[in-house]
C-alpha cells in the first residue's frame, strides 16, 4: 500500500468524467487500498479515484474513521430531503463552502469482488455520496458553493 498524491483543484483530470471498472484487477484492488490509505492519511471521510489521478468510478469513504466503505460505479438511486451544511475538499485544502445536498441518498455500486449492493445514507454519509460521486463526472463542491468559500483553520493535534 502507498500514499499517493492527491491532485489540487485545477488539475485537468478532476474535470473528466470516469470510466466504469470491468473486473477488479489486482491493480484495482491495489488502488482501492492505496485510495484507503491515501484518504486516512489525510484525514478525509472520502476520496475519488480522480483525486489520485486515476480515471476510474471508484469512490471509498468513512465518515466513522472505522467503517470503510468501497464502492465501484456508483450509481445514485434515489434522494429525498435538504440539508444545507459545510463542506471541503482534500482537492482543494484549506477551503470549505455552504453547500445544500439531499439529507437521504440511496446508491447502487457494485463491491470489491464485482458483486452489486445498495446502501443508503442520511446526513454526512449522504453529503459524502454525492460529492465523491459527482468527482466521477468531473464536478466538484465549488461549483455548488452558496457564497464564498472560506479559510478552514487547521487544528493542531
Amino acid at each position: 500500500m502507498a500514499i499517493r498524491n492527491i491532485r489540487i483543484m485545477g488539475d485537468p483530470i478532476l474535470e473528466k468524467v470516469c470510466k466504469e471498472v470491468k473486473e477488479v484487477t489486482p491493480r484495482i484492488k491495489e488502488l482501492i487500498e492505496d485510495m484507503l490509505e491515501t484518504m486516512y492519511d489525510a484525514n478525509g471521510v472520502g476520496l475519488a479515484a480522480p483525486q489520485v489521478g486515476v480515471l476510474k468510478r471508484i469512490v471509498v469513504i468513512d465518515v466513522t474513521g472505522e467503517d470503510p466503505i468501497v464502492l465501484i460505479n456508483p450509481r445514485i438511486l434515489e434522494t429525498s430531503g435538504e440539508q444545507t451544511g459545510g463542506e471541503g475538499c482534500l482537492s482543494l485544502p484549506g477551503k470549505s463552502g455552504t453547500v445544500t445536498r439531499p439529507n437521504y441518498v440511496k446508491v447502487k455500486a457494485y463491491d470489491r469482488d464485482m458483486k452489486p449492493f445498495e446502501i443508503e445514507g442520511t446526513e454526512l454519509l449522504a453529503r459524502a455520496f454525492c460529492h465523491e460521486i459527482d468527482h466521477l463526472d468531473g464536478h466538484m463542491y465549488v461549483e455548488k458553493v452558496e457564497g464564498e468559500l472560506t479559510d478552514v483553520e487547521e487544528v493542531e493535534e
